[in-house]
C-alpha cells in the first residue's frame, strides 16, 4: 500500500470516530457506542458513504458507485459517493435521505428521515445532451439543521450557516446564514362521527 492510500484510509477511519461521537453527542437516545454502531441506520449509511467517497476520489468509480448502492440497500439511505460531506454530520432516523452527487454540506450538519438534497433540473447542451459536470445540486453550510421531509433543490441553493429549514418545506432558492424557514400552520377540521350519527 503507497503512502497516499495508507493516508487515505487513516482519514477515513478517523472520520468514523467522529461520526460515531457525533451521533453519541447528538441524539439523547444513544447509549453507547456499541448501540450507534449496531442500531443507527444514518450512521450505517455514513460509513458506508466514507469509503464509497475514498474510492470516488481515487478514480474507482463504479466501485464507490456499487459501495454505495448496497448501503442504500442496507439502510435505506442514498448518498452518492460524489457528495461532499463534512465532519460530525448526523442523520436522525434516516429513511428515505437522498443526497445527490454534487451536494457539499459542512460541519455539524444535522437532517432528518426523508430530507431530499437534489437537482432541480438537469441542464443540456445545444444538442439536448445532459451537461455532466455541472453544480446541480444544493451547498448546505455549518450547523444547519434540515427536518423531515424537507426538499431543497438546486446546484445555486445555498442553505447559510446555523440556518433551520423546517418540515415539508420545499426550497428552491437560498437563504441567508441564521434564518429559519418554515410553513405556515396548516388549518386543522376535526369532525365528532358520534355527534353527527
Amino acid at each position: 500500500m503507497d503512502q497516499d492510500t495508507s493516508k487515505t484510509w487513516s482519514a477515513v477511519f478517523k472520520r468514523f470516530k467522529e461520526d460515531i461521537d457525533s451521533f453519541i453527542q447528538r441524539d439523547p437516545a444513544a447509549k453507547s457506542r456499541l448501540e450507534v454502531i449496531l442500531c443507527y441506520p444514518g450512521l450505517h449509511a455514513l460509513m458506508f458513504y466514507r469509503v464509497s467517497h475514498a474510492l470516488w476520489l481515487r478514480d474507482w468509480r463504479l466501485l464507490g458507485r456499487f459501495l454505495s448502492h448496497v448501503g442504500k440497500i442496507l439502510s435505506g439511505i442514498e448518498i452518492h459517493p460524489g457528495a461532499t460531506i463534512g465532519a460530525h454530520f448526523f442523520i436522525d432516523h434516516g429513511t428515505g435521505v437522498v443526497i445527490g452527487e454534487t451536494c457539499v454540506i459542512g460541519q455539524h450538519v444535522k437532517i432528518y428521515q426523508g430530507v431530499t438534497l437534489g437537482a432541480l433540473s438537469f441542464p443540456q447542451d445545444e444538442s439536448g445532451q445532459l451537461v455532466r459536470n455541472s453544480k446541480r445540486h444544493p451547498t448546505i453550510e455549518d450547523r444547519v439543521v434540515i427536518y423531515a421531509n424537507a426538499t431543497v433543490l438546486g446546484g445555486d441553493t445555498v442553505i447559510g450557516r446555523d440556518s433551520v429549514i423546517g418540515s415539508s418545506v420545499w426550497l428552491t432558492y437560498s437563504v441567508e446564514p441564521q434564518t429559519t424557514v418554515i410553513l405556515e400552520k396548516p388549518k386543522l377540521r376535526l369532525r365528532n362521527q358520534i355527534a353527527n350519527s
